[in-house]
Protein backbone atom coordinates (compact mmCIF):
# COMPACT_ATOMS: atom_id res chain seq x y z
CA UNK A 1 0.00 0.00 0.00
CA UNK A 2 1.31 3.44 -0.97
CA UNK A 3 0.16 6.40 1.10
CA UNK A 4 1.43 9.60 -0.54
CA UNK A 5 0.83 13.22 0.41
CA UNK A 6 1.32 16.38 -1.62
CA UNK A 7 1.51 19.48 0.57
CA UNK A 8 0.85 21.78 -2.39
CA UNK A 9 1.58 25.39 -1.28
CA UNK A 10 -0.20 25.38 2.08
CA UNK A 11 2.79 25.25 4.45
CA UNK A 12 5.77 27.50 5.01
CA UNK A 13 9.30 26.16 5.28
CA UNK A 14 9.42 25.53 9.04
CA UNK A 15 5.88 24.18 9.14
CA UNK A 16 6.76 21.77 6.34
CA UNK A 17 9.77 20.40 8.18
CA UNK A 18 7.84 20.08 11.43
CA UNK A 19 5.20 18.08 9.57
CA UNK A 20 7.82 15.89 7.88
CA UNK A 21 9.41 15.13 11.25
CA UNK A 22 6.00 14.04 12.54
CA UNK A 23 5.58 11.73 9.55
CA UNK A 24 9.06 10.32 10.16
CA UNK A 25 8.04 9.52 13.74
CA UNK A 26 4.85 7.83 12.51
CA UNK A 27 6.98 5.67 10.21
CA UNK A 28 9.34 4.71 13.03
CA UNK A 29 6.41 3.64 15.20
CA UNK A 30 4.43 1.78 12.54
CA UNK A 31 5.08 -1.97 12.26
CA UNK A 32 3.48 -1.98 8.80
CA UNK A 33 5.81 0.74 7.50
CA UNK A 34 8.86 -0.83 9.12
CA UNK A 35 7.99 -4.22 7.61
CA UNK A 36 7.47 -2.72 4.14
CA UNK A 37 3.75 -3.47 3.88
CA UNK A 38 2.94 0.25 3.77
CA UNK A 39 5.04 2.88 2.01
CA UNK A 40 4.80 6.50 3.09
CA UNK A 41 5.78 9.14 0.53
CA UNK A 42 5.80 12.92 1.01
CA UNK A 43 5.91 15.65 -1.63
CA UNK A 44 6.83 19.03 -0.08
CA UNK A 45 7.58 22.27 -1.89
CA UNK A 46 10.90 22.57 -3.73
CA UNK A 47 12.75 24.67 -1.09
CA UNK A 48 11.97 22.11 1.62
CA UNK A 49 13.22 19.04 -0.24
CA UNK A 50 16.73 19.03 1.18
CA UNK A 51 15.47 19.65 4.71
CA UNK A 52 12.88 16.91 4.29
CA UNK A 53 15.57 14.52 3.09
CA UNK A 54 17.58 15.23 6.23
CA UNK A 55 14.54 14.78 8.50
CA UNK A 56 13.66 11.46 6.84
CA UNK A 57 17.18 10.00 6.87
CA UNK A 58 17.20 6.61 8.54
CA UNK A 59 13.47 6.05 7.95
CA UNK A 60 11.76 4.13 5.14
CA UNK A 61 9.75 7.21 4.12
CA UNK A 62 10.29 8.18 0.49
CA UNK A 63 9.93 11.68 -0.90
CA UNK A 64 9.58 13.56 -4.13
CA UNK A 65 8.60 16.81 -5.83
CA UNK A 66 5.29 18.25 -6.96
CA UNK A 67 6.54 19.23 -10.40
CA UNK A 68 9.53 19.24 -12.73
CA UNK A 69 10.66 20.90 -15.94
CA UNK A 70 9.74 19.44 -19.32
CA UNK A 71 13.42 19.56 -20.37
CA UNK A 72 16.56 18.00 -18.91
CA UNK A 73 18.47 21.30 -18.75
CA UNK A 74 18.77 24.68 -20.40
CA UNK A 75 17.73 28.31 -20.24
CA UNK A 76 14.44 27.77 -18.43
CA UNK A 77 14.36 30.39 -15.69
CA UNK A 78 12.60 29.28 -12.53
CA UNK A 79 12.27 25.64 -13.57
CA UNK A 80 13.69 22.61 -11.72
CA UNK A 81 15.14 19.68 -13.64
CA UNK A 82 14.52 16.02 -13.00
CA UNK A 83 18.28 15.56 -12.77
CA UNK A 84 18.46 17.98 -9.83
CA UNK A 85 15.55 16.23 -8.12
CA UNK A 86 17.31 12.91 -8.53
CA UNK A 87 20.49 14.38 -7.02
CA UNK A 88 18.40 15.43 -4.01
CA UNK A 89 17.37 11.80 -3.54
CA UNK A 90 13.80 12.10 -4.78
CA UNK A 91 12.00 8.89 -5.65
CA UNK A 92 8.82 10.42 -7.05
CA UNK A 93 7.63 13.42 -9.00
CA UNK A 94 4.01 14.46 -9.42
CA UNK A 95 2.93 15.10 -13.00
CA UNK A 96 -0.29 16.26 -14.60
CA UNK A 97 -2.29 17.32 -11.56
CA UNK A 98 -5.61 18.94 -12.46
CA UNK A 99 -4.39 22.25 -11.02
CA UNK A 100 -1.32 22.22 -13.25
CA UNK A 101 -3.49 21.46 -16.26
CA UNK A 102 -6.17 24.08 -15.54
CA UNK A 103 -4.29 26.89 -13.76
CA UNK A 104 -0.93 26.69 -15.52
CA UNK A 105 -2.02 25.55 -18.96
CA UNK A 106 -0.18 22.23 -18.99
CA UNK A 107 -1.27 20.49 -22.17
CA UNK A 108 -1.11 16.81 -23.03
CA UNK A 109 2.16 17.54 -24.83
CA UNK A 110 3.66 19.08 -21.68
CA UNK A 111 2.52 16.17 -19.51
CA UNK A 112 4.03 13.73 -22.01
CA UNK A 113 7.33 15.62 -22.07
CA UNK A 114 7.50 15.77 -18.28
CA UNK A 115 6.78 12.05 -17.98
CA UNK A 116 9.62 11.26 -20.37
CA UNK A 117 11.92 13.65 -18.52
CA UNK A 118 11.11 11.99 -15.21
CA UNK A 119 12.01 8.57 -16.55
CA UNK A 120 15.26 9.84 -18.04
CA UNK A 121 16.19 11.16 -14.59
CA UNK A 122 15.37 7.86 -12.91
CA UNK A 123 12.29 9.24 -11.14
CA UNK A 124 8.95 7.49 -10.74
CA UNK A 125 6.06 9.62 -12.01
CA UNK A 126 2.94 10.00 -9.93
CA UNK A 127 0.72 10.66 -12.91
CA UNK A 128 -2.56 12.34 -12.00
CA UNK A 129 -5.52 11.44 -14.17
CA UNK A 130 -9.24 11.97 -13.84
CA UNK A 131 -12.46 13.04 -15.48
CA UNK A 132 -13.84 16.54 -15.02
CA UNK A 133 -17.53 15.69 -14.64
CA UNK A 134 -19.25 13.15 -12.43
CA UNK A 135 -20.75 10.31 -14.41
CA UNK A 136 -20.44 6.69 -15.49
CA UNK A 137 -17.34 4.90 -14.13
CA UNK A 138 -16.80 3.09 -17.43
CA UNK A 139 -16.58 6.40 -19.27
CA UNK A 140 -14.34 7.79 -16.51
CA UNK A 141 -11.99 4.83 -16.85
CA UNK A 142 -11.79 5.32 -20.62
CA UNK A 143 -10.89 9.00 -20.15
CA UNK A 144 -8.16 8.05 -17.69
CA UNK A 145 -6.80 5.31 -19.94
CA UNK A 146 -6.45 7.87 -22.71
CA UNK A 147 -4.58 10.23 -20.40
CA UNK A 148 -2.21 7.45 -19.33
CA UNK A 149 -1.53 6.32 -22.89
CA UNK A 150 -0.92 9.88 -24.00
CA UNK A 151 1.45 10.61 -21.10
CA UNK A 152 3.55 7.53 -21.86
CA UNK A 153 3.64 8.37 -25.56
CA UNK A 154 5.89 6.31 -27.78
CA UNK A 155 8.95 6.23 -25.54
CA UNK A 156 11.02 3.07 -25.42
CA UNK A 157 9.75 0.64 -22.77
CA UNK A 158 11.71 -2.41 -23.89
CA UNK A 159 14.80 -1.85 -21.71
CA UNK A 160 13.09 -2.97 -18.51
CA UNK A 161 10.12 -2.35 -16.26
CA UNK A 162 9.28 1.27 -15.58
CA UNK A 163 7.26 1.93 -12.45
CA UNK A 164 4.27 4.20 -12.90
CA UNK A 165 2.10 5.41 -10.05
CA UNK A 166 -1.29 6.47 -11.35
CA UNK A 167 -3.18 8.79 -9.02
CA UNK A 168 -6.83 8.56 -9.97
CA UNK A 169 -8.26 11.92 -8.96
CA UNK A 170 -11.67 12.74 -10.42
CA UNK A 171 -11.48 16.49 -10.83
CA UNK A 172 -14.99 16.96 -9.50
CA UNK A 173 -13.98 15.31 -6.20
CA UNK A 174 -10.82 17.34 -5.53
CA UNK A 175 -11.45 19.54 -2.50
CA UNK A 176 -15.03 18.28 -2.22
CA UNK A 177 -16.66 17.58 1.16
CA UNK A 178 -16.48 13.83 0.44
CA UNK A 179 -14.58 11.54 -1.92
CA UNK A 180 -16.12 9.85 -4.92
CA UNK A 181 -18.33 6.89 -4.06
CA UNK A 182 -16.54 3.65 -3.26
CA UNK A 183 -18.34 1.76 -6.04
CA UNK A 184 -17.22 4.38 -8.57
CA UNK A 185 -13.61 4.31 -7.35
CA UNK A 186 -13.46 0.50 -7.37
CA UNK A 187 -14.82 0.30 -10.90
CA UNK A 188 -12.44 2.91 -12.32
CA UNK A 189 -9.37 1.54 -10.51
CA UNK A 190 -10.20 -2.00 -11.65
CA UNK A 191 -10.34 -0.80 -15.25
CA UNK A 192 -7.05 1.06 -14.91
CA UNK A 193 -5.32 -1.95 -13.36
CA UNK A 194 -6.38 -4.16 -16.25
CA UNK A 195 -5.25 -1.53 -18.76
CA UNK A 196 -1.82 -1.02 -17.22
CA UNK A 197 -1.28 -4.78 -16.87
CA UNK A 198 -1.39 -4.98 -20.67
CA UNK A 199 1.22 -2.25 -21.21
CA UNK A 200 4.68 -3.51 -22.14
CA UNK A 201 7.43 -2.51 -19.74
CA UNK A 202 5.19 -0.73 -17.21
CA UNK A 203 4.75 -1.80 -13.57
CA UNK A 204 1.74 0.05 -12.29
CA UNK A 205 0.46 1.19 -8.90
CA UNK A 206 -3.00 2.73 -8.66
CA UNK A 207 -3.80 5.14 -5.83
CA UNK A 208 -6.89 7.25 -5.25
CA UNK A 209 -6.94 10.97 -4.48
CA UNK A 210 -9.72 13.49 -4.21
CA UNK A 211 -10.90 14.19 -0.65
CA UNK A 212 -9.48 10.83 0.50
CA UNK A 213 -9.68 10.18 4.24
CA UNK A 214 -9.83 7.55 6.97
CA UNK A 215 -12.25 4.71 6.28
CA UNK A 216 -12.00 4.81 2.50
CA UNK A 217 -9.41 2.07 2.06
CA UNK A 218 -11.65 -0.42 3.84
CA UNK A 219 -14.32 0.23 1.19
CA UNK A 220 -12.12 -0.25 -1.86
CA UNK A 221 -11.66 -4.02 -1.60
CA UNK A 222 -8.13 -4.03 -2.94
CA UNK A 223 -8.93 -2.24 -6.21
CA UNK A 224 -6.75 0.71 -5.16
CA UNK A 225 -3.15 0.23 -4.04
CA UNK A 226 -3.24 3.20 -1.70
CA UNK A 227 -4.24 6.84 -1.34
CA UNK A 228 -3.00 10.25 -2.45
CA UNK A 229 -3.77 12.62 0.40
CA UNK A 230 -4.25 16.36 0.40
CA UNK A 231 -5.40 18.70 3.15
CA UNK A 232 -6.71 15.82 5.24
CA UNK A 233 -3.08 14.87 5.91
CA UNK A 234 -2.14 18.27 7.33
CA UNK A 235 -2.95 16.76 10.72
CA UNK A 236 -0.24 14.15 11.42
CA UNK A 237 -2.77 12.29 13.55
CA UNK A 238 -4.85 11.74 10.41
CA UNK A 239 -1.80 10.33 8.64
CA UNK A 240 -1.27 7.96 11.54
CA UNK A 241 -4.87 6.72 11.32
CA UNK A 242 -4.57 6.16 7.57
CA UNK A 243 -1.31 4.25 8.04
CA UNK A 244 -2.91 2.11 10.74
CA UNK A 245 -5.86 1.38 8.45
CA UNK A 246 -3.56 0.42 5.58
CA UNK A 247 -1.48 -1.71 7.93
CA UNK A 248 -4.56 -3.58 9.12
CA UNK A 249 -4.80 -5.04 5.63
CA UNK A 250 -7.76 -3.04 4.35
CA UNK A 251 -7.92 -3.16 0.59
CA UNK A 252 -5.37 -5.97 0.34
Amino acid sequence: MLIATSLKMYFGYRQTLDWVRSVAEIARESPAVQAGGVELAVLPGFPALEGAASALRGTPVTYGAQNLAFADSGAFTGEVSGRMLAELGCTYVEIGHAERRSLFGETLDVVRAKTATAYRAGLTPILCVGETEKGDPGKAADICKGQIADALGDQDRTSGDKRLVVAYEPVWAIGAPAPAGADHIRAVCSGLKAFIAELTGIRGTIIYGGSARVGLLSQLAGEADGLFLGRFAHDPGAVRRIVDEAGDGHGQ
